[in-house]
């Protein structure tokens, strides 16, 4: 390991944790999209109620390593930048209708590609496209313009009203274990709470590794967890030519989703080769794609990004850029099922 550069060394911490997100998602069946929807439209809610376990044993481990001295939460993008909640709701409700068009998000399509699905390879294609379109593209001045965002001048969230931290994580925690373990099919199916339990420790092993790393490396390493939204974009153009930062966290975390979706998959038996035979099908996901990728850069992070690593870090983007996916995804459903139309 000493050999190696530190490039290299984030991404194994990155492949690590991506692969322990791509087996709970096949696994686990953990999903964003997929919660939503089975909670609405299917009258079964372990999928949502996991959510709490996640967030819950992200929270509590990502806390507890902070006060240890071994995760730097203030070096995390979550607290460099100061928080716009216009970004925050508007990229958030922009991600979230586009997940619901394109049937995933950036980390359900990287798991679906692994498992085979080809359609959504374009999904991840153009949502990394258009991501770097918004952050720094074309896009980007006018992504600036309405949604300015300059470093900060101190933490993020709780920190900056003088609320001890660490109190208000394990309250948040305790509040998710309580909401998730209050339903009892959830409580009883031990395959959702291990595999929610090992995506939130894949979060905090992520911010401890790359915090260790950015200690080491003096900073050539940035403090990091689980997002795809600009990762895929800098994966694609590291795969293309070899530069976008070289090998890094992100392309680990990217590649670890795929290997362990496939993992999964083949332990399942669900791998298979699909292709996309509706051409208006297709279109819709590549709009959704689209949306996503633009959304997830002005929201400065997707479900995954804000939802939970955002979130764990208790930065105030977290659970408000959450909020307005879930209710993006909500309005992009009811457009597919219901059409809008009167009850």
């Amino acid at each position: 390991m000493e050999g190696l550069p530190f490039g290299a060394m984030a991404a194994l911490v990155g492949l690590v944790s991506g692969t322990v997100l791509g087996l709970a998602a096949r696994l686990g069946d953990f999903c964003t999209l997929g919660a939503v929807e089975t909670a609405v439209y299917g009258g079964d809610q372990r999928r949502l109620r996991l959510w709490g376990i996640v967030l819950g044993t992200a929270l509590l481990g990502t806390h507890l390593l902070a006060v240890a001295g071994l995760i730097d939460l203030g070096a995390t993008i979550y607290h460099q930048m100061i928080w716009n909640p216009w970004a925050s709701i508007a990229g958030g409700l922009m991600f979230g209708y586009g997940m619901a068009m394109a049937g995933n998000c950036g980390f359900g399509a990287l798991v679906r590609f692994g498992g085979g699905d080809l359609r959504s390879m374009v999904i991840v294609v153009v949502m990394g496209i258009f991501g770097f379109l918004a952050l720094s593209g074309p896009l980007a001045p006018l992504r600036i313009a309405l949604f300015p965002q300059g470093p900060a001048p101190g933490p993020q969230g709780p920190a900056a009203l003088g609320v001890p931290v660490l109190p208000v994580a394990l309250a948040l925690a305790a509040a998710a274990f309580a909401w998730a373990l209050s339903h009892g099919p959830l409580r009883r199916d031990r395959r959702l709470l291990g595999w929610g339990v090992a995506a939130g420790l894949a979060v905090v092993w992520a911010l401890a590794g790359t915090s260790w790393l950015a200690g080491t490396s003096l900073g050539a390493v940035t403090v990091e967890g689980p997002s795809y939204t600009a990762p895929i974009g800098r994966t694609l153009i590291f795969l293309m030519t070899s530069t976008a930062g070289g090998i890094t966290f992100s392309v680990g975390s990217v590649a670890g989703v795929m290997l362990g979706a496939m993992g999964g998959s083949l332990i399942r038996g669900l791998f298979r080769w699909e292709a996309c035979e509706d051409p208006r099908e297709l279109g819709r996901q590549v709009s959704g794609a689209a949306l996503m990728g633009v959304g997830g850069v002005v929201a400065m992070g997707c479900s995954i990004g804000q939802g939970i690593t955002g979130f764990a870090t208790l930065a105030w983007s977290g659970p408000v850029t959450l909020a307005a996916i879930l209710v993006g995804a909500l309005i992009g459903l009811r457009h597919l099922i219901g059409g809008f139309q009167p009850d």
